[in-house]
């Protein structure tokens, strides 16, 4: 049975294949457009996921998407009812794309992918619970979602067992903490629904001082992680921003305007809506292993992304253990809507999983490239390179990583959800003091305060961070273990703000942020046998079994997905080195990119 599920329309479309209830193929839209968190409709994903299986659709069963949108538009009609007229002008912005697109969703389903067979409409937070539980390896498991908002619904609980999951209770818009860090996020300067990672890793550099101020005027959080957010303070129901003048008085003067410069007040909320977000999830979680009795929790919606609430919620023990969907965002909608069709309406058992692993496939779901499409791209480009056997690849590269070579790696199927896990991913010597600077400006070309994750030998993890399991897909923190740490120079401890960046605080510093925390991405050898060996390589020659690892591309373009799109990305940065497969190329060797002069002036660059 062949069932496609599909999420659009709303931010970071996506489609994936379910055959006979295992995951075949998924991917983001933004992949194959270029165009970064692109909430069109998944056709070119939706192609992938078909032509991977070999299959065309006429051949599929079913078709999820991943929301009910007349009861989503049911909430919009009577959220601009209750605040008008203060929401007209929102209201016949979205009037358009709704009597255009959105009301007529199953005539623009058919219509893309010339399908005539039947669809179904899980709800939103249905299918978030669906992403969450029937890939986790827990036979039964308590669910929590959280994000923005779905049609009504901002955060919900329940539970899974066998092939249903269930919700008991939920919090309905306006009401939800997804909204509220997306205010932060807007006031501090950054773009909701893309600068949240942003947030989260400027939080370290500040203090928590406004954390009463948030609690007494902007939310009502209860002991069971309910909450109730005072509105006045926001103008996302009737306005297209997120907050208003009093919130602006609240907090001392307007919203940072983008790309300013960053002051400690911005800092200082980025701390106090963390601490916030980490009380209402840890509340939440109590509350929720109270009422099911559960043992293991599964976790997805947008939220499910901030890694430090999920680090807190794994250390003070609530659950015995934890499973995130790795694409938690609207992107693994997609994935929850055709568990959804494949158990719920089709009624269909749920298989065991192998032992102590999920259903998820390490989130290597996206497009593979042989080596031949590769080398016959490199040729008619005109690009320098050598082709190695692996053993001698892995050597290699190890070798240039030791010398601070910063290498671009794509190998394999490419990674599902926002994390590139070692098939595309930009790698670099985490023991340098200078990597962390040299990549955020010159290679990612990013604010210079955004950590790097490491990627660490599954096996060797607890010798470096404080962790017991593994954290496969990057949505875990943990310390860096006092041994590794170094101690820091006289005088620090009146360092504020950015002045902390450049304190070395470990033997790997250039993945230590600034509170010895790391977001590590443990790698298996079963999961990735090349990656494994490579940071293996890397051990042997320098005895740390840490590297960094972040996203293949540059700010404000999507993780690359082709060839053509790792040569581009590597001619336009300071990348030392590319390896495409079997094929590494040098970045003294390559002729200029043609055409692409002037790409520093994107980013305003010097």
């Amino acid at each position: 049975m062949k069932i496609l599920g599909i999420s659009a329309f709303y931010h970071d479309s996506a489609a994936c294949l379910l055959i006979d209830g295992e995951l075949a193929a998924a991917a983001q839209e933004e992949r194959f457009t270029r165009k970064k968190h692109d909430y069109g409709f998944p056709r070119n994903a939706a192609s992938y996921c078909l032509r991977e299986a070999g299959i065309t659709t006429d051949q599929l069963d079913l078709v999820a998407f991943y929301d009910k949108p007349l009861l989503k538009f049911e909430r919009l009609l009577e959220t601009y009812l209750a605040f008008a007229p203060r929401g007209f002008a929102s209201f016949f912005k979205a009037m358009p794309i709704w009597t255009r697109q959105k009301l007529f969703l199953a005539d623009v389903i058919r219509h893309e992918l010339s399908y005539n067979g039947k669809i179904v409409y899980p709800e939103h937070h249905e299918s978030h619970a669906a992403s969450a539980f029937f890939p986790s390896p827990f036979d039964e498991a308590a669910i929590l979602t959280t994000d923005g908002v779905g049609e009504w619904t901002t955060t919900s609980y329940g539970i899974g067992e066998g092939n249903r999951v269930r919700i008991l209770a939920e919090i309905h818009f306006p009401h939800s903490l997804g909204m509220l860090y997306s205010a932060f996020t807007y006031f501090t300067g950054f773009k909701v629904n893309s600068g949240e990672y942003k947030l989260m890793g400027l939080a370290p550099y500040g203090e928590a001082k406004y954390v009463d101020d948030i609690l007494s005027h902007l939310i009502d959080l209860r002991e069971d992680g309910s909450f109730k957010m005072n509105m006045s303070f926001f103008d996302y129901c009737t306005r297209l921003r997120m907050t208003n003048d009093r919130f602006a008085k609240l907090f001392g003067g307007p919203p940072r305007l983008a790309e300013s410069n960053m002051t400690q007040r911005e800092m200082d909320l980025a701390a106090s809506i963390q601490v916030v977000t980490e009380m209402a999830m840890t509340r939440m979680a109590r509350h929720v292993r109270k009422v099911t009795g559960k043992r293991y929790l599964c976790l997805a919606g947008g939220v499910a992304l901030n890694c430090v609430a999920n680090g807190r919620i794994l250390r003070e023990r609530i659950f015995d253990d934890l499973w995130i969907q790795p694409a938690a965002g609207d992107a693994g909608g997609a994935v929850g809507a055709a568990y959804v069709a494949w158990h719920h309406y089709s009624g269909k058992p749920r298989t065991p999983a192998p032992a102590g692993r999920d259903r998820q496939k390490a989130s290597y779901l996206g497009p593979a490239y042989a080596n031949e499409e590769i080398e016959t791209f490199l040729r008619e480009s005109g690009a320098p390179f050598r082709k190695l056997d692996e053993r001698d690849l892995i050597a290699h590269v190890a070798d240039l990583i030791a010398s601070e070579n910063v290498i671009g790696w794509f190998q394999g199927r490419m990674e599902f959800g926002p994390r590139a896990l070692g098939n595309r991913s930009i790698l670099g010597d985490a023991r340098s003091p200078r990597m962390q600077t040299t990549m955020n400006l010159k290679i990612k070309f990013r604010e210079s305060f955004r950590p790097f994750a490491p990627s660490v030998l599954e096996e060797r993890a607890s010798e470096w961070f404080a962790i017991d399991r593994p954290s496969p897909y990057m949505l875990l923190t943990a310390d860096v273990l006092e041994k590794h740490r170094v101690p820091v120079a006289d005088g620090s401890e009146r360092l504020f703000g950015i002045d902390k960046l450049n304190q070395i605080r470990s033997s790997v510093p250039a993945i230590t942020h600034v509170d010895c925390s790391a977001r590590l991405q443990t790698v298996s050898k079963e999961d990735n046998p090349r990656y494994h060996a490579l940071i293996d390589a890397f051990r042997q020659r320098t005895g740390c079994p840490v590297i960094i690892n972040t996203s293949f591309n540059v700010r404000g373009e999507p993780i690359v997905c082709s060839p053509k799109d790792a040569y581009r990305c590597f001619m336009r940065t300071d990348m030392d080195y590319l390896v495409l497969n079997d094929y590494l190329l040098d970045k003294k060797e390559q002729p200029p990119l043609e055409g692409d002069t002037d790409w520093r002036k994107e980013f305003q660059l010097d």
